[in-house]
């Protein structure tokens, strides 16, 4: 109970600048009338306690998309927000009708809303090109992370492997928070079958979060290997998974623990992009991870830059590399603007 009501004082003070402001701003230039001004605050103002508390687990019917509903003003608020505040100085000189503002920055929300939702339903392959004297063949493989089923739906699922199996690929990563609700079906994951060569998992911090025994276990069932910090050899590549904690020393503490061949390529899986300096010093050829969705929606991608400072892309320690991946799919709303969700595709090349 305690908890609840830490959230719900964060939640208000949150909501202050992000869904009172806009809401009644709009409303004034608007000129809408104070019955009409409450019917719209109310249910906005209170979205996201409603749907945080009560409508996390919807998963079907008028409730799910409620939720949905309030996902989406929750990602548009903050970059209405932000255009709010950049006309209130021509509107305070009288540059431009307040009216006319309000009208222009409402038809602006919407077609941001549009684009970014259209976006989030598309991720892209992206290919990353790597070399190694370590493999006498080239190897390819595949990464998806960060696809949140619970938040997103099977369908979504679907289409991402979809893609995936386009690809000639000899295996295929998933670096956690592939699952982010309770309950996920095994019924929701039946797209995993599809697949037509082995999938290796290692956790998020979203499977932490919820029933992982039982995600696990689903997971296995749909013939995927979990790797929780253990390795296995595929080819000439060792892949290493490590489970999410919020330690920063996991990755050393982990790698410690293992028996690394460094004769094999040997490939890092962990869901955060930390550890970096650690995975070098352990002799990891490539680390593959996900978790900041750079950002997601702009203004976010300016508070993740901060919390990690690499964000997406491809980094360098000595011998070692990261790719971090901006995700497949997306938390909370579903919406991308100012980033792009992908399967990455890698090749490893023989260096000779």
């Amino acid at each position: 109970m305690k908890k609840r009501h830490q959230f719900l004082a964060v939640a208000l003070l949150i909501q202050i600048p992000l869904f009172a402001y806009p809401i009644l701003r709009l409303c004034q230039w608007l000129h809408v009338g104070t019955v009409q001004t409450v019917a719209v605050f109310l249910p906005l103002f209170f979205s996201q306690i409603v749907a945080r508390l009560y409508l996390r687990q919807a998963s079907y019917g008028l409730l799910f998309w409620l939720r949905r509903s309030a996902d989406l003003w929750l990602g548009i608020s903050p970059v209405l927000f932000c255009m709010l505040i950049a006309t209130e100085v021509p509107v305070a000189f009288g540059w431009i009708a307040a009216y006319n503002a309000a009208l222009a920055l409402v038809c602006m929300a919407f077609a941001l809303a549009a684009y970014s939702v259209v976006n989030a339903y598309s991720p892209s392959v992206v290919e990353v090109k790597l070399s190694s004297r370590k493999v006498a063949s080239t190897v390819r493989f595949a990464q998806i992370t960060d696809v949140h089923i619970g938040s997103r739906t099977s369908a979504f699922l679907t289409r991402v492997m979809e893609k995936v199996n386009c690809l000639n690929i000899d295996f295929l990563c998933i670096t956690g928070d592939f699952i982010d609700a309770t309950g996920v079906t095994e019924n929701a994951l039946a797209a995993l079958r599809s697949s037509r060569v082995p999938i290796y998992f290692s956790i998020g911090n979203h499977e932490r979060y919820e029933d992982l025994d039982a995600i696990l276990d689903r997971l296995k069932r749909l013939g995927v290997t979990v790797l929780r910090s253990r390795t296995i050899t595929h080819g000439e590549v060792q892949l290493i998974g490590i489970d999410d904690a919020e330690n920063p020393a996991q990755v050393q503490r982990e790698l410690a623990t293992l028996e690394l061949d460094a004769k094999q390529f040997l490939l890092l899986m962990y869901h955060r992009p930390r550890g970096l300096r650690a995975a070098a010093k352990a002799g990891v050829d490539l680390m593959i991870s996900g978790h900041t969705h750079n950002g997601q929606i702009v203004p976010f991608n300016f508070i993740v830059a901060r919390v990690f400072k690499k964000t997406v892309g491809l980094f360098e320690e000595g011998a070692t590399r990261l790719y971090v991946s901006p995700g497949t799919g997306t938390w909370g709303p579903v919406m991308r603007l100012g980033s792009r969700g992908e399967v990455t595709l890698f090749e490893v090349q023989p260096l000779t």
